[in-house]
Parts: C-alpha cells; sequence; structure tokens
C-alpha cells in the first residue's frame, strides 16, 4: 500500500481533501478485484461517473461510489455479495495491502420503483491516511434492471499512484456510446447535479465525441425499456421543481468532488449545444491546435500522461488541466505580477520543458508560459468558449462498435477458474502508453502509465541498464 504521503501529495495536486483522494485510490483497488474475480468479473459492468473518470479519462470530477449493471440476477443476494467481497477483499490485500473490513460489509437488497430487485452496499476500508478511528466506506449501487444496448468491452482501469500493477488492472464496462446515452436519459429521469455536469463534460471532450446517430439509437432503447419520453431540453425546462433543486444541490453535491465548481448557469444553458447536435440541426465547430511558440523547439511526439499525477511543480498542475477540461479560467501569477487566462495546451520542448499554452483575457493574445516559473495558479469560476482545442489532457477516439446484444447469445468468453495472475491485452479498446528509455531511447508500449523498465537491449543490441524512462505518448486501439 502506498504511503500518507503521496496521498498529501496529490492532494495539494487536486486541491482536494485527502480522503477524497484516499477513497479514489480505494476505488481503484476495489475495481481491480472485482475484475478478477471469477464469478464477477464477466457478469458485473461498471457504469456511471466513477466508470468515466477510471475508465476512459482521469481530469475528471472525482468520485464515491460504484455503479454496475449485473448480468445475472441471482447475484442480488445478500450471502453471495458478502461470501464474494470477502474473496475480493483477500484479493486486494495480498496484491496491495488495502484492507477490506468483512464486518463493515452491508449489503441491503430492496425493490426499486420498477417493482424490480436492487442492492445498494457499503464496504469499509483501511487506506493509508488514518490508522485508527472509524473506516471509511464504499456505496456501491447494483441492479439487473438496465437495458443494456452494446456489447460491453474491457477497459483498463486508470490508477494514478505509484503501487498500480503492471497489468490486470482492467474491468467490463459501457462503451463510451452507451454511457453517454445513459447519461442523457438519467438527466432526464431524475436531474442530479453529477448527471447535467456528466453530460456537458462529455459533449466538451471533441475528441471523444461518439457517433451521434449511435448515441440517439441507445437512448432511444433505453428510454423505451424505462417507460418514459425520449428527453428533449423543453421537457427538461417544465420540470420547474426539479431544475430548482438541480441548482439547489448543485454545489452540495459537486464542491468536494471538483478542485473548483463550475458555474451552474454555463452547464445548464449549454444543454441547449447537446440538444442541436443530438437532433442533428447542428455541427459543433471544429477547433484548430493552438500555434506553436515562436522561439521553441517542441517535441511534437509528447503528450501530456491522460493518468494524473503529482508533478512536483511550485504550483499544482493538475489543478490547471482540470480548469481547461472544464473551461474555466486561471489566475496566474507568473513573472511577479498575475493576468486571467484561458489554458489550452500543454506541450515539451525538445530540451524537456514543459510549456502551457493560454490565451491571456485581457488583451486575447496567445501566450506560452514555462511551467517551472509559474507562480500561483487560481481556478476561477469565470468559463470560457475555447477558440482552440483545449488538449491539456490527452484524448482519442473511443472505438466501441455499435453491435446490439442478442438476447441468444452471450457476448462475453468463458471465464477462467479462479483468479488470473496475467490478462492478455488483446482485443481490448483503450490506451497504450510508450515510454522512452532515459539512457539507450528506446521505446516500449505499456498497458499503464508506469515509467519503470526493466534490463533490456538498446536499439543497438546491446546490454542497458536503464530502469527509468520518459512517458512520450498515447496510443489508441
Amino acid at each position: 500500500m502506498i504511503g500518507r504521503q503521496e496521498i498529501m501529495e496529490l492532494s495539494r495536486e487536486f486541491s482536494l481533501r485527502p480522503n477524497v483522494v484516499e477513497k479514489d485510490y480505494a476505488l481503484g483497488w476495489l475495481l481491480f478485484g472485482i475484475g478478477q474475480h471469477p464469478e464477477l468479473k464477466d457478469k458485473w459492468i461498471f457504469k456511471g461517473g466513477t466508470c468515466l473518470k477510471k475508465c476512459y479519462f482521469e481530469t475528471y470530477r472525482f468520485s464515491e461510489d460504484l455503479d454496475f449493471t449485473l448480468q445475472d440476477p441471482t447475484h442480488l443476494d445478500e450471502p453471495f455479495l458478502i461470501r464474494v467481497f470477502k474473496e475480493v477483499g483477500e484479493r486486494v490485500y495480498e496484491r496491495s495491502g488495502l484492507e477490506l473490513h468483512p464486518e463493515t460489509f452491508r449489503f441491503e437488497v430492496f425493490q426499486n420503483p420498477r417493482g424490480k430487485t436492487a442492492v445498494q452496499g457499503r464496504v469499509g476500508y483501511r487506506g493509508p491516511i488514518a490508522p485508527g478511528g472509524e473506516l471509511p466506506r464504499i456505496k456501491l449501487d447494483l441492479t439487473n434492471d438496465e437495458q443494456v444496448v452494446l456489447k460491453p468491452i474491457r477497459r483498463p482501469v486508470h490508477h494514478g499512484y505509484s503501487d498500480a500493477p503492471q497489468e490486470d488492472m482492467e474491468v467490463l464496462c459501457y462503451p463510451f456510446v452507451e454511457i453517454f446515452a445513459e447519461k442523457m436519459r438519467a438527466l432526464a429521469e431524475r436531474e442530479r447535479p453529477r448527471d447535467l455536469y456528466d453530460v456537458i463534460h462529455l459533449y466538451r471532450h471533441t475528441e471523444m465525441r461518439p457517433d451521434r446517430e449511435a448515441v440517439h439509437r441507445v437512448l432511444e432503447e433505453k428510454c423505451r425499456f424505462k417507460g418514459i419520453s425520449f428527453p428533449t431540453l423543453r421537457s427538461l425546462e417544465q420540470k420547474e421543481p426539479q431544475r430548482t433543486e438541480l441548482q439547489t444541490e448543485w454545489a452540495n453535491m459537486l464542491a468536494h468532488q471538483l478542485p473548483a465548481l463550475p458555474p451552474f448557469e454555463e452547464f445548464w444553458n449549454e444543454l441547449s449545444h447537446v440538444f442541436d447536435w443530438l437532433a442533428g440541426t447542428s455541427v459543433p465547430p471544429v477547433l484548430e491546435r493552438v500555434p506553436v511558440s515562436p522561439g521553441y523547439q517542441e517535441d511534437t511526439r509528447w503528450t501530456p500522461p491522460p493518468v494524473a499525477q503529482a508533478w512536483g511543480m511550485r504550483v499544482p498542475l493538475e489543478v490547471i488541466r482540470f480548469a481547461g477540461s472544464n473551461h474555466l479560467c486561471v489566475n496566474l501569477g507568473y513573472d511577479g505580477t498575475k493576468r486571467v487566462i484561458e489554458p489550452y495546451s500543454l506541450r515539451r520542448t525538445q530540451t524537456g520543458e514543459l510549456l502551457l499554452h493560454a490565451i491571456r483575457v485581457e488583451d486575447r493574445e496567445h501566450r506560452s508560459y514555462k511551467v517551472d516559473k509559474i507562480e500561483s495558479a487560481e481556478v476561477l469560476q469565470k468559463s470560457f468558449t475555447p477558440v482552440y482545442t483545449v488538449e491539456l489532457a490527452p484524448g482519442g477516439p473511443i472505438h466501441a462498435p455499435l453491435q446490439t446484444r442478442s438476447s441468444t447469445s452471450s457476448p462475453f468468453g468463458k471465464g477462467i477458474k479462479g483468479f488470473s495472475t496475467r490478462r492478455s491485452m488483446g482485443g481490448v479498446t483503450g490506451p497504450k502508453y510508450v515510454v522512452q528509455c532515459s539512457l539507450c531511447g528506446k521505446r516500449f508500449t505499456k498497458t499503464t502509465m508506469d515509467t519503470s523498465l526493466r534490463p533490456h537491449k538498446s536499439k543497438g543490441g546491446y546490454p542497458c541498464s536503464g530502469s527509468y524512462g520518459q512517458y512520450v505518448e498515447t496510443k489508441w486501439g
């Protein structure tokens, strides 16, 4: 298990409470255990906001619970769940040292409003922060009452901590198209702050935005299954009590999960663009990349790591990446003065210097700032409309085949008895990370964002003892 200091460093980097970061750490290892368990790994489909953060992009809101659709209704049973989570806990402790405490396990079986069985669970854990005191708990929402339209896929779990395993950390989850459609359905049905935040955040990620017709089709099937009308902006606006509660609870439900809370009005007003896109009446503009700074030779092969990390800079860099992803301005301290900027891109020069590309709000001029010379950074509740592509965190197309599941055939392969110790990444749609040896320059492709290297041969065939490399790019496929 990682030490308390690592949690505190990441807490500073994200400008979040340490217990929020610790829970994210525990969520990662719990997903590892579920994804490895022989009775769960092919039957439990990960979904929701935590799935977005842990399996699709890291610069996202932190979450506190795990949502799964279960393909086997017999799993919605308290004795079964207590047994398998004891086994999950043993596996997690064996690999990480994180303790899941069986005496804290609670699984409440109930009937949802549709009269179907569902489970709300609690799993207590002992993390790196405090050796004693009351155990924090992870909430699990388990249901069998969902229309799963597309074939689930396995994706690596982003675990930006020093004890991330080289392999094995993956979980079955909804394809990106289905998560987008599910979030639209949830927003229409219950209008909660996290659903609004997620829908707008997904729409803003232009590099990952899925096919409009695919989202429309999946959303239609989900709404038909739930017995609700296809959502429109007008249908949401007419629910005045829900909209009032949505605005009132915006800060209460989201502030602790984010380094800075975006204005509610900005997210609500942007819904019109989402529905216009979904209806096919407007096409979002394709923005160009921010220009290369004159005077610097930039390494065009380098992109920022997709996994959030502690950069070790004077100013938390992840807070700036968060601001850009959420279209929030930053009050930047640099060269003894402050200026309000729109952050767009993080790049690296061929000599290894990190540059932050931004637009200075005062005069709309493009500027680049050496990251190691940034003196302060305050995320403001002032939104901006991008004039360039925001690329502070790398992304890529999510290739999820639009394949409707057959009711007569299973989309899953045969399970393997017992916990596997290694899994092939063949067939997994997701990122691969290219790491270059700092000594010989040879490149290695990895399935996790890990820069440690084993002894190897250089490109010339000679032995190299380089044990550390540099992240250079992300590949998708």
